[in-house]
């Protein structure tokens, strides 16, 4: 009967992970208006290889380039989503993103809020991993705050909604509005706070993305695409009044997150998350004080 038993529970396990996470009752990407890619936004880099069509905006990387987009003003705080689809097969060494940044402003010295999808092989899922950097920690110091997951979908299938939330207060991180990862500021020395602009992007990345640079960017499969619709970039520019607050992700003005929303969110980190820097063992935890 054990053996019976052990087998019911993993079939029960996997049902309930196929099935994603509980609704998180709240759907704030309903909320916010989306912009067109002009409105919003700019070609930044590799503009040969980036086109527009009817909304949609296709980027791609091939042996001669990739390339990305970047917002029209700076953002001090907001929300920002965008629905993407990926590019199936053997996509290895190719990081395919959307983020927040000021590396143009502060070079050697910048904060950085990422979404980022890491290629993969053909037998293996996608990997979405978020990162936090703030003052320079990313150029060279390598002190990320990674959290990577693997999705309960497929995300070559179809677009689905990749959203930031950053705040004075905390930074949410959610996917078709299910919050997959919160990161609180718990002091000024972990949490960015200097203006950031939106940035998307398609680039070769094949010493780290893909099991640490063990697979790399294969042209013969190329060209890579990524495919990135309905921008939303709701919040306080610098141009803003010193009254603007963010807009918030839950069903309170306050912001934080329900009851529900955590729940989701725990079902992620119990059933969906891969890796956690907290948890990391080799990681030098004088670096990352608020684990």
């Amino acid at each position: 009967m054990a053996p019976l038993l052990c087998l019911l529970i993993l079939m029960l396990t996997t049902w309930s992970n196929a099935q994603g996470p509980p609704s998180p009752g709240y759907s704030p990407s309903s909320k916010f208006s989306p912009v067109s890619f002009n409105q919003g936004l700019r070609n930044l880099w590799g503009p040969q290889h980036q086109s527009l069509d009817q909304g949609a905006l296709t980027i791609w990387l091939d042996s001669n380039s990739g390339s990305g987009f970047k917002s029209l003003k700076p953002y001090r705080s907001g929300y920002f989503s965008a629905a993407m689809k990926l590019q199936p097969g053997y996509t290895a060494g190719v990081i395919t993103s959307f983020y927040l940044s000021n590396q143009e402003d502060y070079p050697g010295y910048h904060d950085e809020i990422d979404i980022e999808f890491l290629g993969t092989t053909l037998d293996k899922p996608y990997t979405l991993q978020t990162n936090v950097y703030m003052k320079g920690s990313g150029d060279g110091r390598l002190i990320g705050r990674e959290v990577r997951v693997h999705l309960w979908f497929d995300p070559t299938k179809d677009f689905h909604n990749y959203a930031i939330l950053w705040t004075p207060d905390e930074i949410i991180f959610l996917v078709d509005d299910v919050p997959i990862r919160r990161y609180p500021r718990k002091n000024d020395a972990t949490f960015p706070a200097r203006p950031m602009w939106v940035y998307g992007s398609i680039w070769d990345a094949s010493s780290w993305a893909t099991e640490d640079g063990k697979y790399k960017a294969d042209y013969r499969y190329q060209p890579f695409i990524g495919r990135y619709k309905n921008f939303r970039l709701v919040g306080c520019n610098t141009d803003s009044a010193s009254s603007c607050r963010p807009p918030s992700v839950s069903p309170s003005p306050a912001g934080g997150l329900s009851q529900q929303q955590r729940s989701a969110m725990e079902w992620v980190q119990k059933n969906s998350v891969v890796y956690d820097y907290c948890h990391d063992s080799k990681r030098d935890h004088s670096q990352i004080p608020e684990c």
